[in-house]
């Protein structure tokens, strides 16, 4: 299995990246994506990684999922190349993207580009191949989830999230722990909080391999672990 980076941008985008996605490809060649923000369908175009059998998104703040908009007119115009891949939501989001559609596009249009399921939480779920329990975890009080993928390897996905003891259990013993570092310093987090900064994704991390994600390109470099970047790819 390897991980391909699509974009990791924060909820305003770095200069030239995509918003949060991450790819995930078997030996087989079996494709699953963890979130699908603004910029990632492009990218994917771009650098020809279809068909995808599936998407996961942890949390319905614009940036994890708002390139499922795009896509729908990319299905209805090259259905061959996109395909209809499986769409995994978060408890109720289903609704939430049929009021979207309601409102700003047109009845079915999520229906008609993917196959629609909610998963539960803590609950497995079988997708791609590997098994994925998806996690609350502490994002501002927003429903929002955190990932585990067991295949081929196991790596774990923060989503969005403060400092919380289910990422710490999320991210041990896998093979690599995917986590958000938006914030320099905890002290510019809200309350409730629902960012982490890159020392603080260290801690949780132990001693699994961590790669930032999610980070401002105001903050640069750091010593903490590998930054996410356009591109990256990791063999696991």
């Amino acid at each position: 299995m390897h991980l391909d980076v699509i974009g990791s941008s924060p909820a305003w985008p770095n200069p030239g990246e995509a918003h949060a996605g991450y790819l995930l490809t078997s030996r087989s060649g079996r494709r699953l994506l963890l979130d699908c923000g603004p910029g990632v369908l492009s990218r994917l175009r771009e650098r020809k990684l279809f068909p995808l059998e599936a998407i996961v998104i942890t949390h319905l703040h614009l940036d994890h999922w708002g390139d499922l908009v795009p896509w729908c007119w990319f299905q209805r115009r090259h259905g061959d190349e996109a395909g209809r891949p499986d769409l995994w939501l978060p408890p109720g989001a289903g609704d939430a993207l049929a009021s979207f559609a309601d409102a700003f596009g047109s009845a079915g249009m999520f229906e008609s580009a993917f196959v629609l399921h909610e998963y539960e939480p803590d609950t497995p779920f079988e997708v791609a191949g590997s098994t994925v329990r998806a996690v609350p975890v502490a994002h501002y009080g927003v429903p929002s989830f955190g990932l585990r993928v067991s295949g081929e390897a196991t790596v774990a996905y923060s989503g969005d999230s403060a400092p919380c003891d289910a990422l710490r259990e999320l991210a041990r013993d896998a093979d690599l722990f995917i986590c958000e570092t938006t914030l320099a310093d905890a002290a510019d987090d809200g309350d409730p909080r629902g960012h982490m900064t890159a020392d603080e994704a260290r801690e949780l991390a132990g001693t699994t391999r961590l790669l930032l994600a999610h980070r401002p390109v105001e903050l640069g470099p750091t010593q903490a672990a590998e930054v996410a970047a356009p591109e990256t790819r990791i063999d696991l």
